[in-house]
């Protein structure tokens, strides 16, 4: 089964309509915009920066982060999705949507359109499985499950880099440096970057960034194989989408009573002149092959006739 699709490649655009690739960029930097407008406004109405901090965290950071405690994720199941948008430091936020950029156009110049989303939720829901696992199960970092949270696009972003690694190992980026980089290099370095990150900090950010990749590999290894995890994903997005489409016709529309009025009368028919000729036919043939080989139009003439006579 071949991974690409057979829609014409397109560039990118900002303006560009139903581009997943855009629509992801923009959910996570408005959310990055208002949670910076919200922080401001705190820095204006408090005077120490840890009051600051502390006040922002509580009353809007830990409402879109995902906590490594599961009795949390329990009385906060959104988290699940937010996480995946939410930034609260620049830099971070930056290089996140740099690399969906890169990555996310070069898939869509592999693929289409239709997968980059499906890739980006499966990789950020791996990688805050994996998250929420090393912090309950991994003696190491238990003391840390109370406070510790996830936030960023980095594991949606690294299933998007693994996808397209896997699916073009050798696509080039960068050509003005010696005819380009393999994309797989990238690919391996930021791994080994964040298998040397796990004993140095942020344990759970760089296994679900690990995670995230491994993810992005399966969902191409299992539709080459025949099996597309995203087209449920797709389905689901395009009957959202038409719930919110005036142009598309209701479910059930009878079209035909919009067009035709209704009458009680029977529908015109077209019936033959009664000629002399015409009925002499009939007779000839009635009397060479019977009365039973007038087709239905020839009886109902020879009938009318005779009514005529009487």
């Amino acid at each position: 089964m071949s991974y690409y699709d057979r829609e014409p490649r397109r560039h990118l655009s900002f303006a560009q309509l139903n581009n997943s690739l855009i629509t992801l960029i923009a959910i996570n930097l408005i959310i990055f915009v208002m949670l910076a407008f919200i922080r401001a406004m705190y820095h204006l109405q408090y005077t120490e920066s840890g009051d600051v901090i502390q006040r922002f965290t509580e009353n809007w950071v830990n409402w879109l982060a995902l906590p490594a405690d599961p009795a949390k994720i329990l009385t906060r199941p959104w988290t699940i999705l937010t996480h995946m948008f939410t930034h609260t430091d620049v830099w971070h936020v930056i290089g996140n949507m740099l690399w969906l950029w890169v990555f996310g156009y070069i898939l869509q110049d592999l693929t289409g359109n239709k997968k980059i989303v499906p890739i980006y939720l499966y990789g950020a829901f791996g990688g805050a499985l994996a998250f929420v696992l090393s912090y309950n199960i991994f003696p190491g970092l238990r003391p840390e499950l109370p406070w510790q949270s996830a936030i960023g696009a980095s594991a949606g972003v690294m299933a998007i880099a693994a996808a397209v690694t896997t699916i073009s190992p050798g696509y080039r980026i960068l050509p003005m440096l010696n005819g380009g980089i393999p994309i797989w290099i990238i690919m391996i370095i930021y791994l080994i970057i964040d298998l040397a990150g796990i004993p140095a900090g942020n344990t759970g950010g760089h296994i679900a960034h690990i995670a995230g990749a491994l993810v992005g590999f399966l969902f191409v290894y299992s539709f080459r194989r025949g099996y597309d995890w995203g087209n449920w994903m797709n389905n689901f997005f395009e009957w959202v989408n038409n719930l919110f489409n005036p142009e598309k016709p209701k479910k059930g529309r009878v079209i035909k009573s919009e067009l035709f009025y209704k009458s009680k009368g029977k529908p015109y028919k077209k019936t033959p002149n009664v000629t002399e000729q015409r009925i002499d036919e009939i007779l000839d043939k009635i009397s060479v092959k019977g009365y039973n080989s007038l087709s239905d139009d020839e009886k109902d003439l020879l009938k009318r006739a005779s009514g005529k006579k009487e």
